[in-house]
């Protein structure tokens, strides 16, 4: 059966566009297909989230799940990652530059992930059921290609909004589905650093 393109135009409040939102699709009508991605896909065939400039890159990722994730650390020091997330307490003690490490994501939900030697470092990882999702770029417009007809929920997520937003629609075959959301967002209280600030740290 033909399936559609779902294009999301994502906007502040002051109608500037919106980075850093997870957007999915749930059928309503039908059962989500099963995941086939494993935790013994190669490496190279995994979500990473590095780290380097002392930061997390990037700072929001989107996964199905059952789906692992590298934590490559391209930095000049070491750092310890760790979360405290109810779907995802998990911890990588200190590891050096050029190492890596992988986490298995077993439940859906959002997990917060920090550094405990660099404070300011925060990243996200949204953990979905269904397989249609994508996380809007500095644009805020992202399109979900191949979604077959039928009854969804869509939801929006970001880490400022208070929840997360949600709207029932029916996508029909072989066609553009366009949806816009505007989103009232928190303010950004995120310390930002510039990549040659010397925050000291392990070496």
């Amino acid at each position: 059966m033909p399936a559609a393109d779902v294009e999301f135009r994502l906007t502040d409040a002051t109608s500037h566009p919106v980075a850093d939102a997870v957007v999915s699709l749930t059928p309503l009508d039908s059962p989500t297909p099963p995941s086939t991605t494993t935790s013994t896909d190669a490496p190279a065939a995994l979500p990473e989230i590095m780290q380097q400039h002392q930061e997390f890159s990037p700072f929001v990722t989107a996964i199905r799940v059952g789906t692992a994730v590298r934590f490559p650390n391209r930095d000049t020091v070491q750092h310890h990652v760790y979360s405290l997330s109810k779907p995802k307490k998990f911890e990588l003690p200190l590891y050096k530059p050029g190492q890596a490490e992988t986490t298995l994501f077993e439940q859906t939900g959002i997990v917060t992930i920090g550094c405990n030697i660099h404070d300011w470092m925060l990243a996200y990882v949204v953990v979905l059921e269904t397989p249609w999702f994508v996380v809007t770029p500095a644009g805020g417009t992202a399109t979900l290609h191949e979604v077959p007809p039928g009854r969804y929920r869509a939801e929006v997520w970001q880490p400022r909004l208070a929840k997360p937003l949600t709207r029932e629609l029916s996508i029909p075959a072989d066609t553009a589905v366009p949806l816009a959301f505007s989103l009232m967002l928190k303010p950004d209280r995120r310390i930002r650093r510039t990549p040659n600030s010397d925050a000291g740290g392990y070496k």
